[in-house]
């Protein structure tokens, strides 16, 4: 039987099972996926919000106020890229105006520090930005991040200082049993002293297998615009519109691997599962990003994507125990903004909802680090020349448009949370996210992939189970 079970391994499930790796405890983690990651945490704008913009006294104000100054200690022990770019909210319109002073007003009360800007000081700091814009709302510690590696870093983490997981696990049933549930999934049955149901946009399903609930997740999906990384310098941070009642808007912002990022829209859906990209909506999109930088090169484009984001008719993060049983712990409706959130959440959680019902005794052998990793492309050339010499896998590029190499595909399989699909090793190591999308690397990291597990390039997915690339051998390999 497991202390804590927790259901779901986006990036708020998995740093509360590395937070619950720091103490003498039995946890398991349970995806209905093949890969962690592979819902929300996936599909976002990848920023790490500042904390000015959410309605003080709410979930969301005080855990992303919280959670973005633990960025910078986060993301050096689990070795993600960030940075703190800061963020621009423009006015372009006077009569925007007294919305952008009134998010001036509320940083105050939620403490975050940003400064007002006029006209000429909004554009010597982002010269391609609209030129009739009025004002602008800098926020300094607004940050970029790689929410996927986040997310697998920190459940490597976790696997390394004792937690499981368990992929491909879709929860069916859950029942009370004395003391203790039972959670059956699809492949099994898991017996658990507490649930901790991070599910995302299916939280709500999650709940109400245990009680009524008196709130739904009705996913937005918001679709974008991923530009080349072609040159340096369309943004230099993150650009926001004024919010809305729909989100923080259609932002035009670069990325931690030199990208540009533009969208998302913003529409509710009737279908959990929907990620589907349309014509109308992304030149709606297109249209709004060019009402704040008038001249992006959209004959750059490289891909176009969607992601469903968890909103819950509470209008808040929902994180507190079943109203009729406190060994069941909801954390649901973590929307934007839940990445910048979701450390903070994760301490939480564990500090303030589980140690009442579990005694925490500290894991005296946790270790907060993972392995190094070595993305070649993104060091300096100096030691790109000494590290593949030395090592021989990395002197071979399998991703041309990206420069990833043998190496760094190998090591991503050999750690604690390896991939088993090709979008597995796209989200990992970049290789397949350049101009071709894969077009030249893919079938080389199918074979890679086959060979590292030991079945037929037949049975590779691209991503999740099912979605298999090869239908049949025409000839021997």
């Amino acid at each position: 039987m497991y202390d804590v079970t927790i259901i779901g391994a986006g990036i708020t499930g998995t740093l509360i099972a590395r937070e619950l790796s720091k103490y003498q405890l039995s946890v398991a983690v349970l995806e209905k996926c093949n890969d962690v990651g592979n819902g929300t945490t996936n599909a976002n704008s990848a920023i790490i919000h500042s904390g000015y913009d959410p309605v003080p006294g709410t979930l969301k104000a005080k855990f992303n106020v919280l959670g973005n100054p633990m960025y910078d200690q986060l993301t050096k022990e689990l070795d993600v890229p960030f940075y703190r770019l800061g963020s621009l909210t423009v006015a372009i319109h006077d009569s925007q105006l007294p919305l952008l002073q009134e998010l001036a007003e509320r940083s105050k009360v939620n403490g975050v520090p940003v400064k007002l800007l006029d006209r000429g000081e909004t554009l010597a700091m982002e010269p391609n930005i609209n030129p009739e814009v009025k004002a602008s709302l800098y926020a300094p510690t607004c940050g970029i991040i790689d929410p996927f590696n986040l997310t697998v870093r920190a459940m490597e983490n976790a696997i390394d200082n004792g937690v499981k997981l368990f992929l491909s696990q879709e929860v069916i049933a859950i029942k009370k049993v004395n003391d203790h549930y039972e959670v059956q999934t699809k492949k099994g049955v898991f017996e658990t002293k507490v649930v901790i149901n991070a599910a995302g946009n299916y939280a709500d399903k999650i709940a109400a297998m245990v009680e009524p609930i008196d709130w739904n997740i009705s996913p937005r999906k918001g679709e974008y615009f991923v530009l080349d990384h072609y040159k340096a310098g369309l943004v230099n941070r993150t650009i926001f519109p004024l919010p809305s009642e729909k989100g923080k808007g259609i932002l035009v912002s670069v990325t931690t691997s030199g990208n540009y990022i533009v969208g998302p829209s913003s529409e509710p859906i009737p279908n959990k599962d929907d990620v589907s990209t349309d014509a109308e909506t992304l030149r709606n999109v297109r249209s709004q990003a060019t009402d704040l930088v008038p001249f992006i090169p959209f004959n750059q484009v490289i891909r176009t994507f969607s992601g469903n984001r968890p909103s819950c008719s509470r209008h808040d993060f929902i994180i507190e125990y079943a109203k009729s049983d406190k060994q069941f712990i909801n954390v649901a409706g973590i929307e934007s903004p839940g990445i910048a959130s979701s450390p903070a959440i994760a301490k939480y959680v564990v500090e303030e909802l589980v140690k009442p019902l579990i005694e925490l005794k500290e894991n005296p052998s946790f270790n907060p680090n993972v392995r190094k990793v070595h993305r070649l492309y993104y060091e300096n050339l100096e030691h790109d020349y000494t590290y593949s010499n030395e090592h021989e896998n990395y002197s071979e590029v399998i991703c041309s448009c990206e420069k990833v190499t043998l190496g760094e595909i190998l090591d991503q399989l050999n750690r604690s949370c390896p991939p088993h699909s090709v979008k597995g090793v796209k989200r990992r190591t970049r290789a397949g996210f350049g101009k071709c999308q894969g077009g030249f690397c893919q079938s080389k990291i199918v074979l890679l992939l086959a060979k590292h597990y030991g079945v037929s390039p037949l049975d590779i997915p691209l991503d999740d189970e099912g979605s298999n690339i090869l239908l049949e051998e025409v000839k021997p390999l």
